[in-house]
C-alpha cells in the first residue's frame, strides 16, 4: 500500500457499498481497499431484478471514476488517490486498492473459503492485518454475524458503517410534538398576533420555545392550545395557531383523532403547505389508518389530486415480484394487505362494505406499485404513501423521494422496533434519516404517534413482549 504507515486500511464488506454508494469519499485521509470478492458480488447484483442492482450500479462507476486514473494493474494494487471534488479546490484523500485476494493460499488461522464469500473477505483482512503489523487494519461491515466471526478469527478491528448516522440514540430523534405543562400563554410577556389568509400567527420571543424547529406542532395542558411552528429567527418565533379542539373535531374519509397525536398527522396530511410527511410510531398507533383516510379525502372529496400510490419495502418485493401472470398491482396486493385492511375497517359500517371499498379504489385510483418500477418515474399530482419505510437505506429512501414530482405529497410510514433488514438498524435505518435531515424543512413534517388502539391484547404485547 502507498500510504504512509500511520494512516488506518479499511477494508469495505458488499453490504457498505450497497448500504452507501458513496462511502468510498468518507472515511477521510485514511486508506480503502476492495477485496476482489467484493467486486464479484457487486457485479452479481448489479443485473439482477433486485431493489439493490441500482445501488450496486452506481458503487461500481464510483470505484471506476477512481481507479481510471491508474495507468497499470500495479498501481491499482498499490493504491490509487481520492479525489473529492471542491468548490474552491479538489481534497485529496486517502488511496483506493484493489486487492487480489482470490490469490490467498490457505493457512493456519484462516476460515474456510468454500461457498463462503464472507469468509473470503475475513482472510483477506486478516491477511492485510498480519502482513502490515504497524497499521491499523479495520474491517467496515454491516452484517452483525460477520463482524463476530472476523472477532472470533483474530481481527483486531471490525466496525459497522456509521457515517450516515446522524444521531447516537433513536429517542433523540425529533418527535414532532411538544408539550409544555404549564399553559403556553401564561409565560408569555410579549406577542405579536396577525391574520394572513383566513389564520391566525403569533410571534413571541425565542426564548419561549428555544429548541423548537420548523413544523413542531405545540401543545400544553389547558386542552385549548395548540399551534405549529412555521418561522424561527434568533430573537422570535412564530406559530401558526391551530386550535386544540379545531385538531380534534377534524374528520377525513369519515375518521377522526382518537388523540392529539393522530390529530397532528391529520393537520399534516391536509395542509396543503406542506409536501412531505412522515409518521413513526408502534403497530396498532393509527399510522396507515390516519394517512389512508387523508388521502382518500384529498383524492375523492377535495380534488385535490388525481391518484394514490401506495408502495412498501418486504423482502420478496424488494428482490422480485415474479413472472406469474398477473398485472404489478395484481401481483403487489398480496403485500398490501394493511391497506385493504385499513379500507374494510373505514367501511365496516357501511351497507356494503365491499362495494364501499371497491368504490374507493376505483375512485381515488389507488395503485400499488412495487419499489423497484418507482425509480426513474416522475410522479405528478399523487399522493405517495411509502409503507414499512424503516425496511428501507437513506439511499433508497433518497431515490423514491427525489421521484416527487409537481403536484406530489409523500408520505413515509415505519415503526423503528419492526426492522426486517439484515443489515439495517433503528439508528442506521433510512427513515432515521431524513426524520433527522427534513427537521429544518419548510415544507416537511415529522409526528411520533403514540398509543395502541387496535385491542388491548395488542397494547399488551406492544408493551410487554
Amino acid at each position: 500500500m502507498s500510504a504512509t504507515k500511520a494512516s488506518k486500511l479499511y477494508i469495505l464488506d458488499t453490504n457498505v457499498l450497497l448500504h452507501d454508494p458513496k462511502c468510498l469519499y468518507e472515511f477521510k485521509e485514511q486508506d480503502v481497499t476492495i477485496p476482489m470478492t467484493v467486486l464479484e458480488e457487486l457485479d452479481d447484483i448489479k443485473d439482477r431484478k433486485k431493489n439493490v442492482a441500482q445501488e450496486a450500479r452506481y458503487a461500481i462507476r464510483s470505484i471506476d471514476s477512481i481507479l481510471s486514473k491508474a495507468t497499470n494493474s500495479e498501481q491499482i494494487t498499490k493504491g490509487v488517490r481520492i479525489i473529492l471534488p471542491g468548490k474552491d479546490r479538489d481534497i485529496k484523500l486517502g488511496c483506493l486498492s484493489i486487492f487480489p485476494d482470490h490469490e490467498l493460499t490457505v493457512r493456519t488461522g484462516f476460515l474456510p473459503i468454500e461457498h463462503n464469500k464472507d469468509n473470503k473477505i475475513i482472510n483477506c483482512a486478516l491477511h492485510l492485518q498480519s502482513t502490515f503489523p504497524h497499521r491499523q487494519v479495520v474491517l467496515v461491515t454491516k452484517d452483525i454475524n460477520m463482524r463476530l466471526k472476523a472477532l472470533g478469527a483474530g481481527l483486531k478491528k471490525v466496525e459497522d458503517y456509521r457515517t450516515d448516522q446522524l444521531v447516537s440514540d433513536v429517542e433523540l430523534l425529533p418527535e414532532g410534538h411538544h408539550y409544555l405543562d404549564t399553559p403556553f400563554w401564561e409565560g408569555v410577556d410579549k406577542v405579536e398576533s396577525y391574520q394572513r389568509d383566513g389564520k391566525a400567527y403569533h410571534r413571541v420571543a425565542r426564548t419561549l420555545l428555544p429548541n423548537t424547529f420548523l413544523n413542531e406542532y405545540i401543545y400544553d395542558s389547558t386542552q385549548d392550545f395548540a399551534a405549529r411552528t412555521v418561522a424561527i429567527d434568533p430573537e422570535s418565533v412564530t406559530l401558526l395557531d391551530l386550535g386544540y379542539q379545531h385538531l380534534m373535531n377534524q374528520s377525513a374519509w369519515g375518521i377522526h383523532p382518537i388523540n392529539i397525536q393522530q390529530a397532528f398527522a391529520m393537520q399534516s396530511l391536509l395542509d396543503p403547505d406542506l409536501d412531505f410527511t412522515i409518521f413513526l410510531g408502534s403497530a396498532g398507533s393509527g399510522k396507515t389508518l390516519i394517512a389512508l383516510a387523508c388521502a382518500l379525502e384529498m383524492v375523492i372529496e377535495q380534488g385535490r389530486y388525481n391518484k394514490i400510490i401506495v408502495t412498501r419495502s418486504t423482502p420478496p418485493v424488494a428482490e422480485d415480484i415474479g413472472f406469474l401472470p398477473g398485472t404489478e398491482e395484481e401481483k403487489m396486493t398480496p403485500w398490501m394487505s394493511a391497506i385493504s385492511d385499513n379500507l374494510e375497517a373505514m367501511h365496516e359500517q357501511d351497507e356494503r362494505p365491499q362495494s364501499s371499498v371497491k368504490y374507493a379504489l376505483e375512485k381515488a385510483n389507488i395503485q400499488f406499485k412495487s419499489l423497484n418500477f418507482i425509480r426513474g418515474r416522475s410522479i405528478q399530482n399523487a399522493v405517495v404513501l411509502i409503507d414499512e419505510s424503516q425496511n428501507l437505506t437513506p439511499q433508497q429512501l433518497k431515490t423514491i423521494i427525489t421521484r416527487c414530482g409537481k403536484g406530489t405529497k409523500m408520505v413515509c410510514l415505519g415503526n423503528l422496533a419492526q426492522i426486517d433488514s439484515n443489515y439495517l438498524t433503528p439508528l442506521t435505518s433510512g427513515l432515521t434519516y431524513i426524520a433527522e435531515r427534513f427537521k429544518d424543512f419548510e415544507g416537511s413534517a415529522s409526528v411520533h404517534f403514540q398509543g395502541v388502539f387496535r385491542s388491548r391484547l395488542a397494547e399488551f404485547a406492544e408493551e410487554n413482549l
